[in-house]
């Protein structure tokens, strides 16, 4: 090959422009869903949908997200492509968080006023069961093996692991006041679950099903109190985990492995759920007081730009454009 020739390939490679995903932001009290082009870092749309949005998610090819509309009682399906409202499925009273089995064929829904997980059908928009589970539940994940469901009942306190063949909760877990996320580690060695007013993260052995460790917070001049873990988010590897902090503005970057704080990044007002691009470059917040995201640079762990949204955004996740 040419001077001339490899050296145009090698630039070609090298300029190529990163990839371009798609963010959807459920405003819980706007009524809508804004959609951000993450290369862009701009919002590009937004979609009035039903009464107070907040658990969002993606079918496994992205070309449905699922919101759970609380004051609706049902769980809304928008066509990614046309940003349509397409139908509803059936949900119990107030959804609030909902996780996809694996394969995505089960879409498992806490509701909130009922105190019961609702099991939908995705290809047959119905209701195959309910798990009762403990009184407030919200957390909602699925082990990447799809064997373990994990609820939180905020009221109750406990995690509860339930087995998704049998439908029966196999541990109740006690964590701290007011557990309201849990994330598997990707390899499903950890659950992480977050207490908002206990203000710990919960470190759980689901093989064991018992609790290994907790990690607590502090940020010099701030009361312990304005500190209330929310949403986990972990790298693919298990290296490194994100938890927002919500009215803290912060979003707390961990080293998962030695589970040491490294440092406190400052985003928006109070700072609730949060989501990487799929290549992990970025991590999106939705911060539900300033009614913005945050971008933060992973590699860097630098805020890099604030983007207005709808009012009081809750929900984020991201897809490939």
């Amino acid at each position: 090959m040419k001077r001339t020739a490899l050296a145009l390939v090698l630039s070609t490679s090298l300029a190529s422009p990163a990839l371009a995903y798609t963010a959807y932001i459920s405003n819980e009290k706007g009524n809508s869903i804004t959609v951000i082009d993450t290369e862009k870092m701009e919002a590009t749309a937004t979609i009035k949908v039903g009464r107070r949005p907040r658990g969002i998610a993606l079918n496994k090819d992205g070309s449905e997200l699922y919101i759970c509309a609380g004051d609706d009682d049902a769980i809304q399906v928008l066509d990614t492509k046309t940003l349509k409202l397409t139908g509803k499925l059936p949900s119990g009273p107030d959804p609030e968080l909902l996780a996809l089995s694996p394969g995505g064929e089960t879409i498992y829904v806490s509701n909130e006023n009922d105190n019961l997980v609702t099991l939908i059908d995705v290809k047959r928009k119905e209701q195959i069961g309910d798990i009762p589970v403990g009184v407030e539940p919200e957390g909602m994940a699925v082990s990447p093996d799809g064997k373990i469901l994990v609820n939180t009942s905020e009221t109750t306190n406990m995690a509860h692991l339930i087995d998704t063949q049998t439908k029966a909760i196999i541990a109740n877990i006690l964590v701290d006041g007011r557990p309201r996320f849990a994330e598997f580690k990707k390899d499903g060695s950890e659950l992480w679950v977050s207490s908002e007013v206990g203000g710990t993260v919960a470190i759980i052995d689901p093989a064991k099903k018992e609790l290994k460790q907790k990690i607590s917070f502090e940020i010099p001049g701030m009361s312990k109190e304005a500190i209330q873990p929310i949403g986990i988010s972990i790298t693919g590897d298990g290296k490194r985990a994100f938890v927002a902090l919500g009215p803290a503005n912060r979003v707390a970057v961990i080293d998962a492995e030695t589970k040491k704080i490294e440092k406190y990044l400052l985003v928006g007002q109070r700072v609730w759920h949060l989501a990487f691009t799929p290549d992990e470059k970025y991590l999106i917040t939705a911060n539900g007081v300033s009614n913005d995201v945050s971008i933060i640079d992973v590699a860097n762990l630098k805020v890099l730009k604030s983007i207005p949204v709808g009012s009081f955004p809750w929900g984020v996740v991201v897809a490939p454009k």
